[in-house]
């Protein structure tokens, strides 16, 4: 696995989605099952200090959800690779960073992936544009749209029927 500085470490979706599953959502396990090589899954990297700014808010609004969070997180909405969007430059704080790897490599649960977004917080974690990182199919937070329809076509008709099952109970919601 890889280690990044400054207490920072790859968030644990499973874990999240545990802990707030009204809000914290994850691809379902037969999608992440068939995830490979060439595509895009979207990652979160956090150290458990808030701000290294003492002005930070105590708490902040989830602009996913509109719920409190305990601190905010900064997004990268699309991977370089897609489309090359030049971010607004972020003051350094210590925050949580949802960004985007290609896939390089996979062993069953372990996977490599690309970095393919430019990161604010990088002097403070060390992760930058075009790293190849560590880690495993528990850390997968979403999976870029454009691959959603072939990891369908890759299951089994009886893994269709779970996933249609699933995609149903999240409507009833």
């Amino acid at each position: 696995m890889t280690q990044f500085a400054n207490e920072y470490d790859l968030v644990d979706g499973i874990q999240m989605h545990e802990e707030n599953p009204e809000h914290f959502h994850i691809p379902h396990d037969l999608l992440k099952k068939y995830l490979a090589v060439g595509q895009f899954i979207e990652l979160r990297i956090d150290s458990p200090r808030f701000s290294v700014h003492p002005d930070a808010p105590e708490a902040c609004t989830c602009p996913v959800c509109s719920g409190e969070a305990r601190k905010p997180i900064i997004g990268h909405p699309i991977p370089m690779s897609l489309m090359k969007v030049q971010g607004t430059p972020v003051p350094s704080r210590g925050w949580g960073e949802d960004f985007w790897v290609r896939i390089v490599s996979r062993d069953g649960e372990q996977l490599q992936g690309r970095v393919d977004n430019h990161l604010h917080e990088t002097k403070l974690h060390g992760v930058e544009f075009n790293d190849v990182i560590e880690f495993t199919l528990d850390h997968v937070l979403a999976i870029h749209p454009i691959h959603r329809e072939a990891l369908v076509l890759s299951m089994a008709p009886e893994e269709v029927k779970e996933f249609a099952i699933w995609l149903g109970s999240l409507r009833a919601e």
